[in-house]
């Protein structure tokens, strides 16, 4: 008969919420941030293409709507 896997340390071990805090710091340290130039150009190209998505869906849902009054209105 085969044993079972003994658990993980990590899983028997309680939470620590100051290892939890170091370990995010650690992270975030190795995060790179925008520089604001690049966030402000990369911000109004997701705005110009949620605009223009938009535009397309309301263009396309009136298309659709009046070829509906035309076929069964």
């Amino acid at each position: 008969m085969a044993k079972k896997a003994d658990a993980p340390a990590a899983e028997s071990e309680s939470f620590n919420p100051t290892e939890f805090l170091r370990g995010t710091k650690e992270e975030l340290d190795r995060v790179v941030w925008p520089s604001r130039q690049q966030l402000i150009s990369e911000s109004v190209a997701v705005v110009l293409m949620v605009t223009l998505s938009a535009t397309l869906i309301y263009l396309m849902d009136n298309l659709f709507g009046w070829l509906a009054k035309q076929v069964f209105g």
